[in-house]
């Protein structure tokens, strides 16, 4: 029993710290949330614009869509604001645990890291984009009409664009971890067949039905991979352990 309340003692600020690390990345996500939601009609016009689906047939199948598509603004709006807090909030609990230049090094990464969020979120945005408006002219030039479930289409593109912004923070990661020593350069390049196809496996989950929309999901997380790959070699050569 001393030894249990021993451990809970030694242990019991790092909980402290990390609850109160955790609370308020909550509250700016909450808060975040609740921005999203009661802009989520400018934020869905938006959407549209940038979709380009005006003349396009986009209703609603159910009266509780329109809640549900500001539950999605919401959620995004959210997960983009407190994405940078939550990263910076991960690298200050880690600073002790770390050597001076290992920490410098990790905030230095972390305006890439932002970066390469919205790099990936507007990628996955742009192959939305242009999945919607393949389906678009191949109905025009059928003759056959169309009907988008604005709801269904707004929700689908949000969550994809989401996800592959987290996709995108894979390689700081990586590149952060071999560079602190705990994965080695050449064990990372050993699983590269299993990196190829944890990216295909991993875009095929996303809502889109289209193998060429998994194909070009998955190649900038293989093209990241192997660019990280080859900025650490570079890093090895120039400061040689």
């Amino acid at each position: 029993m001393e030894n249990i309340q021993s451990v809970v003692s030694k242990y019991s600020p790092y909980i402290s710290e990390i609850r109160k690390r955790i609370f308020f990345t909550l509250f700016v996500f909450v808060a975040a949330m609740l921005v999203g939601f009661i802009f989520n009609e400018k934020i869905i016009r938006f959407l549209i614009d940038l979709l380009s689906l005006k003349g396009v047939n986009i209703v609603f199948t159910s009266p509780f869509q329109f809640v549900n598509l500001a539950i999605s603004c919401a959620v995004t709006t959210g997960l983009i604001s407190a994405f940078p807090l939550l990263v910076y909030q991960l690298l200050s609990f880690l600073k002790p645990a770390l050597r001076k230049g290992e920490f410098k090094m990790l905030i230095g990464f972390l305006p890439f890291s932002l970066l390469l969020f919205l790099s990936g979120f507007s990628f996955g945005f742009l192959i939305m984009k242009w999945q919607i408006e393949i389906f678009l002219n191949q109905a025009t030039s059928l003759g056959i009409g169309n009907i988008l479930d604005i709801s269904r289409l707004i929700s689908t593109v949000l969550i994809v664009s989401a996800l592959m912004g987290v996709a995108f923070q894979f390689p700081v990661i990586m590149f952060l971890l071999m560079r602190i020593g705990v994965i080695k350069h050449k064990q990372l390049a050993k699983l590269r067949l299993w990196v190829y196809l944890g990216s295909f496996i991993f875009a095929v989950l996303l809502p889109p039905d289209s193998i060429i929309a998994d194909f070009f999901l998955s190649l900038p997380l293989i093209i990241l991979f192997e660019f990280t790959l080859i900025l650490n070699r570079i890093f090895d050569r120039r400061n040689p352990k």
